[in-house]
């Protein structure tokens, strides 16, 4: 069984995601409050920020740490079901093609 560097390392849909945030914040910002609205909206907003508050690093190393949307858009993503984080790469990828970005997927 193969061992896995990231979180995201063994789902290439997933992985594709995270570079696609961590490639096009700007862009895909708006498109991470509408994902992280939908979830507060079933969740609710206190246990998304109490979980947050729970695993965002205290002196943030990583990419995404340098934007508090990203940051909680990806710690999220890493303990959603599987199907939604597909659902969600799916999205984002789309909203590129929306936004008029030209991506190509390095999955072909």
């Amino acid at each position: 069984m193969p061992s896995y560097k990231r979180w995201y390392d063994h789902d290439p849909k997933l992985l594709e995601v995270i570079e696609l945030l961590k490639n096009y914040q700007d862009e895909l910002r708006a498109h991470a409050v509408v994902f992280l609205d939908k979830l507060e909206q079933n969740v609710s907003k206190e246990a998304l920020d109490r979980f947050y508050d729970l695993v965002k690093p205290v002196n943030g190393n990583r990419w995404y740490d340098k934007d508090p949307v990203i940051s909680k858009t990806v710690e999220i993503l890493r303990v959603v079901p599987p199907e939604v984080q597909y659902s969600c790469a799916e999205r984002f990828i789309a909203a590129l093609k929306e936004l008029g970005i030209e991506y190509e997927s390095p999955q072909g």
